[in-house]
């Protein structure tokens, strides 16, 4: 399996060019949805959450996760989010770590949707890192025309890598900072590069 690790700041459109590359075979894996597995009721990572933010972010008979209240928590300070992100990050990767492995010796393309890629400590698990870069500017004006204010776009885009840090990590840069179609031409060159990974039966 040919793994590729996808990256870009919020409303860069990298959930859309991974929706792209699902629809055309790939094995997507988000890893907010990975976030989300790691704190089913239960589990090791939601009960470290309970004991450092308080007992009341689980409820008592579903054992589910309150995320309103969490996120109120755990982002009302800076040390509350780093605390948070130790908390969730080392399960968060284990459980990559299991669902990379186990499509270790399958064909094909996986695409992983990395909203936080510094946070990483080994990109090694990828054969590729691509990034899709929009100029912040632009991303800011997406992200309010969808609703987002501009307070909150700031707040967690401050807390995302750098474009100096993507650019410098990334094996190949996607500019989505045009039209659509535009980016669709990058992305069909892109795939045509690598055409023998989007088939089922090609090797790696």
């Amino acid at each position: 399996m040919y793994i590729v690790f996808l990256a870009g700041g919020i409303a860069s459109g990298k959930s859309s060019v991974a929706s792209a590359l699902e629809r055309l075979g790939c094995v997507r894996i988000d890893l907010d949805r990975v976030s989300r597995e790691v704190l089913e009721p239960g589990s090791p990572c939601l009960d470290a959450l309970a004991e450092a933010f308080g007992a009341d972010i689980v409820d008592p008979e579903t054992g589910m996760l309150d995320r309103p209240l969490l996120a109120e928590r755990a982002f009302s300070t800076e040390g509350n989010r780093r605390l948070l992100e130790d908390i969730e990050l080392p399960f968060i990767k284990a459980r990559l770590s299991e669902h990379l492995a186990e499509l270790a010796d399958e064909p094909g393309m996986a695409v992983v949707e990395i909203p936080l890629l510094d946070r990483l400590d080994d990109l090694s698990a990828a054969d590729e890192v691509v990034y899709v870069h929009v100029p912040r500017p632009i991303r800011r004006e997406r992200a309010i025309a969808r609703g987002m204010s501009g307070d909150d776009f700031d707040a967690r885009d401050a807390a995302q890598p750098s474009e100096e840090y993507l650019f410098a990590h990334a094996d190949t840069v996607l500019d989505n900072g045009g039209t659509p179609q535009e980016l669709e031409q990058a992305l069909a060159a892109w795939i045509g590069q690598r055409g023998r990974f989007m088939d089922a039966g090609g090797e790696d």
